[in-house]
């Protein structure tokens, strides 16, 4: 781990095994952080907080800059050991997302000078003004399903900012934000970042409670986002919680083309396994297009190629573990037991043969859903869709915001005043119209109800979540002294 510019074990010496879920076989070990660790690391930040805080913006900005470059420069090794340690296809997931991250660290390196404040003009003999200032030492806790892309958007705009930052990578994925930290640590003075390993229900659960930790940004599910609340709440520090989703898709009439079916491919994250939060789980076809467009759905997703994340050919890999995968498989065998489910391809994984050496699932489809379902209100977080009819308008957009989650929405139609209504009456923080692809660098992203409070990827973004505002006023018309 990176704790106060060393790289160290555990306290204790004890240690995590790190499995390549598409092999199922062991291929590294890090540290298992406790909560001494944790103290170490806050205690390493809080120092480094007094003199980053005063370092010049633009000159954070260009060691972020450098940072970038380095990531750039062995986009090959972080690649590969993505693929290695998520499961996620080489050639569609994990060299793309190497590819971002570098991206991400350039981006936020540009935008330093744009940490300034405003004057308000109250009247001719007062001056006042606000002013962003960091917040202090910035606690961190990524997920596996995209690691390295995830780390990237917690530690540009935070450091960028001014903060210092104590960041624990997932158990099941570190390896990868291991390398990215260590390009960091080439380049930032020491204790600037600290990355640590470890459990969440040990590590993680330390550094939100750690009371010298005063802002708190957490990626993850639901449920364990509630529990940051409940942590933050009792010293009233502010979190940033980007969480899960069961984001719709609505495909009007006019949109049975090809071209909207690879999108509908997109949006559902097929190539990462549907391990996404923004995933397009739920379909809701117009009842004119729908038995055509399943037709042709199905027949796109059966030909993605299914395999070792390290062989290039290979579109879709494996899901990240056991216990995810039995999940996963859960839900399949559930859907397949329902009286008035379709099951249109995929279905229980393969028990023999190559792709039962790793924790391969295939694109399952269920047509003729319910959105009362509990496939099609939950989470499943694996490449499980439900295809739903719909003829009105106003009910689908009702079906679709029928749900506690508001993370990401699909809207699909040449028409594009009917798309752009739909857009704005669906309940969600992130909406695209007439494609799926991933955020981009200056796009606001984030959720709305359960789905999560903040957002990421834009200056919005870093203004918000890692500065607070500060306000100066000068009284102008001081009396002239007495002679």
């Amino acid at each position: 781990m990176l704790i106060a510019g060393q790289w160290t074990d555990a306290e204790d010496g004890a240690v995590i095994d790190i499995e390549n879920p598409g092999r199922r076989t062991i291929v590294a070990t890090v540290p298992r952080a406790q909560s001494a660790d944790l103290n170490t690391a806050v205690t390493a930040a809080q120092r480094a907080f007094t003199s980053w805080r005063k370092v010049a913006p633009r000159d954070r900005g260009k060691l972020l800059l450098e940072i970038a470059a380095r990531l750039e420069s062995d986009i090959e090794t972080m690649a590969l050991t993505i693929a290695t340690e998520t499961g996620n296809a080489i050639r569609t997931q994990a060299r793309p997302e190497a590819t971002a991250a570098a991206d991400i660290f350039r981006y936020f390196g540009g935008l330093a000078s744009e940490l300034k404040g405003e004057q308000i003009p109250l009247n001719e003999n007062m001056l006042s003004y606000s002013c962003r200032e960091p917040i202090g030492v910035v606690g961190a806790i990524i997920p596996w399903n995209a690691p390295v892309l995830l780390a990237a958007l917690k530690i540009a705009p935070a450091l960028c900012a001014g903060n210092t930052m104590v960041m624990k990578a997932a158990e099941d994925a570190p390896l990868g934000v291991l390398l990215l930290a260590n390009a960091c640590h080439e380049v930032l003075p020491t204790g600037v970042l600290n990355v640590l390993t470890g459990y969440g229900h040990e590590c993680g659960a330390a550094l939100a409670e750690h009371p010298d930790i005063a802002k708190l940004s957490f990626t993850g599910s639901t449920g364990v986002g509630k529990s940051i609340m409940r942590a933050a709440s009792d010293r009233i520090s502010p979190v940033s919680l980007e969480l899960g989703g069961k984001s719709p898709s609505i495909v009007f009439p006019d949109a049975n083309e090809d071209w909207v079916v690879d999108g509908i491919v997109s949006a559902m994250r097929f190539t990462r396994q549907s391990q996404s939060c923004t995933a397009g789980s739920r379909l809701f076809l117009h009842a004119d297009i729908f038995d055509s467009f399943i037709d042709k759905l199905a027949t796109k997703a059966e030909a993605l190629k299914l395999g070792d994340p390290l062989d290039e050919a290979t579109d879709m890999g494996a899901i990240i573990n056991k216990k995810q995968f039995d999940r996963v498989c859960d839900y399949i065998e559930e859907g397949m037991s329902l009286a008035d489910a379709h099951l249109v391809t995929g279905g229980m994984p393969d028990t023999e043969g190559p792709l039962s050496k790793g924790y391969y699932s295939r694109p399952t489809i269920f047509a003729e859903a319910d959105n009362s379902w509990r496939l099609s209100r939950e989470e499943i977080f694996g490449p499980v869709l439900v295809a739903m009819r719909w003829t009105d308008e106003d009910e689908v957009i009702r079906m679709a915001n029928d749900s506690h989650y508001g993370l990401a929405a699909f809207v699909w139609s040449r028409d594009i005043g009917q798309a752009l209504r739909t857009a704005h009456q669906v309940e969600a923080g992130w909406v695209q119209v007439n494609q799926g692809i991933g955020q981009l660098p200056g796009q606001s992203y984030g959720g709305v109800k359960q789905s999560g409070i903040g957002r990421e990827y834009s200056l919005e973004s870093m203004l918000e979540s890692f500065t607070q505002k500060k306000s100066v006023t000068v009284n102008l018309n001081i009396p002239k002294p007495q002679v």
